[in-house]
């Protein structure tokens, strides 16, 4: 990443730290190298499980005219995070899917970190690129759909009248549902 693209990355990222300040100078001198951000503000994270995260970074990244948002790997606690816009009126649904909106952290390393257990599979690019809800919600589900296949589960069919008995056997489901605020 060019010094200008990560400077730019930088600023934008440590805008979500109470202390953009001493966010920025940790991730250029400091001892962990990561800070704590806060969701809700000008992104959302949703966090997914890293084998479903994994293959749906690799699908974001080959789809053409699309530019994907940031991303984060977590080795250590096997998920991948997905910045996307603040949706206060959104609930995702899946098996070890959760939505990080308002009044939550994250933790995030330097925008050019690359390598190391908390890392950017696809870095922010300092213009506010996230990724788009819709598409995002379409390739957890045709990953998911994937993943249930390579599992042995099949998957379930479009003709198929009535919801199967047994859910789990089917294979993971990851939908977002809009909430009416009343």
């Amino acid at each position: 990443m060019a010094l200008t693209e990560w400077t730019k990355s930088m600023e934008w990222l440590a805008a979500a730290s109470q202390d953009p300040g001493a966010c920025k100078q940790e991730w250029q001198n400091g001892s962990s190298g990561v800070t704590l951000l806060a969701a809700g503000r000008f992104w959302d994270v949703l966090i997914v499980p890293e084998q479903l995260g994994l293959r749906v970074a690799d699908l974001l990244e080959e789809l053409p005219l699309l530019e994907p948002g940031p991303c984060l790997l977590d080795t250590r606690r096997r998920h991948v995070g997905f910045l996307l816009p603040p949706e206060p009126q959104t609930v995702w649904i899946g098996t070890g899917v959760r939505l990080l909106g308002a009044g939550t952290w994250i933790t995030a390393p330097a925008p050019h970190c690359r390598w190391g257990t908390l890392r950017w599979l696809v870095p922010p690019d300092g213009t506010g690129t996230l990724t788009m809800p819709d598409v995002l919600e379409m390739a957890l589900q045709r990953c998911a759909d994937e993943l249930s296949r390579l599992q042995g589960h099949p998957a379930p069919t479009a003709q198929s009248p009535t919801p199967p008995q047994d859910a789990e056997t089917e294979g993971p489901q990851v939908v977002r549902q809009c909430v009416a605020r009343g």
